[in-house]
């Protein structure tokens, strides 16, 4: 139309007419068909905005289709230098700045570069006696105060300080009815302030700490303490039952019964902590905040054998779990009768799942150290690798992949490996510095 602000619409028989004639190709019918695509509503016309949506829409589901069934090439498994004696606790990326963080069960927390050298390793209690009686179980990222914490089978979470050197412990959760072996931490992306410590122990007990004013203290110090801000601060955990503490309350739920929780993790966009044990009766637990956020409602699934471990995909809805019967389950969080999916193709139990979030696919590792990928739409494997660690037949087993720098982690006792994804864009030769516009093929030339 001459005049933009003036939309004009096509009625199915004149699109057909006018579409045939002026592309020059294809039948009328099949621009009929493609009206009809367009026109969801039955209006009888559409307009331009509608159409191009339209091919956009196509184009994107199409690029997701053809990103889903990308299998990413891998470098050779290369063991990475460490001097931890213990098994590997966990291992985490700082954000901010860049590093890597690992800890074993003897208590020395190593730092590792961006290019993953081992820049410095320190023992995380200066008290020798204490490490010599415990286990380090844990390790976390409060990544919007810039602290770490370490759970202890001494049943205490302690507290340190990354911006300090030495790391400085500053606070010490004591009195836990429990020991806590796995730790999840959430800080809300809007507000800073808000976050949620949620921990399980060898009792059942899934437990979290709701910080309401995180930037200014986690916990509360009592009028009574001395100003040194260097000294650390004990808090007891019947304190924080009893609620005194205002900037921060608690929640949880006994429903694990007795079996030792193996991973917790809280969820935003479900608001609900989702905890796991290798039982078979509440198997995985969902625990819903309600509406006062004071409350959980509970709901749980019954996997045969139980689980080692879950990953929740927040776009596809999907929660994936690492079954002892080897099979990789997916189930929808609402639905607990059943799983929507069962991934089968390994040979032992499965110990670790995570999400490959961008391309919707999967990751699964089994006892008998084979990695798979698999993809989520048609729920096939897709790739197969056999990892070539030592042969032992008692190790632990550590799986974390960052996606943003395609490195994939997998620790074997105290020995740390790493997977790294073959960088996909250097195989594409760009031509033009903008979108291209146009193409034209000389046949005489072959250009």
């Amino acid at each position: 139309s001459p005049d933009p602000r003036e939309t004009i619409c096509m009625s199915r028989e004149e699109f057909m007419h006018r579409m045939t004639e002026i592309v020059g190709w294809g039948q009328a019918e099949e621009y009929g068909e493609l009206f009809d695509k367009v026109d969801v509503a039955r209006e009888g016309f559409i307009n331009w905005d509608k159409l191009t949506s339209f091919i956009l829409l196509s184009l994107y589901e199409k690029d997701a289709r053809t990103k889903a069934t990308v299998v990413p090439q891998w470098k050779d498994l290369e063991f990475l230098p460490g001097k931890h004696k213990d098994t590997i606790q966990k291992i985490i990326f700082l954000k901010s700045s860049g590093h890597y963080l690992t800890i074993s069960k003897e208590g020395l927390l190593g730092i590792w570069g961006e290019n993953l050298k081992l820049q410095e390793t320190l023992p995380i209690t200066s008290d020798a006696t204490k490490l010599k009686h415990l286990w380090v179980t844990c390790l976390v990222s409060l990544e919007n105060v810039n602290k770490i914490a370490v759970a202890f089978t001494s049943k205490e979470i302690c507290f340190y300080d990354l911006l300090s050197k030495e790391f400085p412990c500053q606070y010490k959760l004591q009195g836990l009815k429990g020991t806590p072996i796995c730790m999840d931490y959430w800080c809300d992306p809007l507000d800073a302030n808000e976050s949620i410590l949620s921990f399980g122990d060898i009792t059942g007990k899934v437990q979290a700490i709701v910080f309401t004013a995180a930037l200014i203290s986690l916990f509360e110090r009592p009028a009574s303490s001395c100003d040194d801000k260097e000294a650390t601060m004990t808090i007891n955990w019947a304190e924080l039952l009893s609620g005194c503490h205002r900037c921060c309350h608690i929640l949880g739920h006994k429903l694990h019964h007795g079996d030792w929780v193996r991973q917790v993790t809280y969820n935003a966009s479900l608001d609900a902590i989702i905890s796991s044990t290798t039982s078979n009766t509440n198997t995985v637990v969902m625990a819903w905040r309600e509406k006062s956020k004071k409350h959980l409602k509970i709901t749980s699934f019954d996997i045969a054998q139980g689980v080692h471990a879950f990953d929740y995909h927040s776009r596809l809805n999907l929660i994936a779990t690492a079954g002892i019967n080897n099979k990789v389950c997916l189930w929808n969080p609402y639905v607990v009768s059943k799983p929507v999916g069962v991934l089968w193709g390994h040979s032992a139990s499965v110990i670790a799942v995570q999400f490959f979030a961008e391309r919707k696919q999967l990751f699964s590792f089994s006892r008998d150290k084979v990695l798979r990928l698999w993809d989520i739409q048609h729920q096939l494997s897709i790739q197969r690798i056999a990892c070539s660690f030592p042969k032992s037949q008692d190790f632990r087993c550590l799986f974390h992949f960052d996606e943003a720098y395609g490195r994939l982690f997998i620790s074997f006792n105290n020995q740390l490996a790493l997977l790294a994804m073959e960088s996909e864009a250097n195989n594409r030769v760009r031509s033009h510095q903008k979108p291209v516009t146009c193409i034209l093929y000389n046949s005489l030339l072959k250009q």
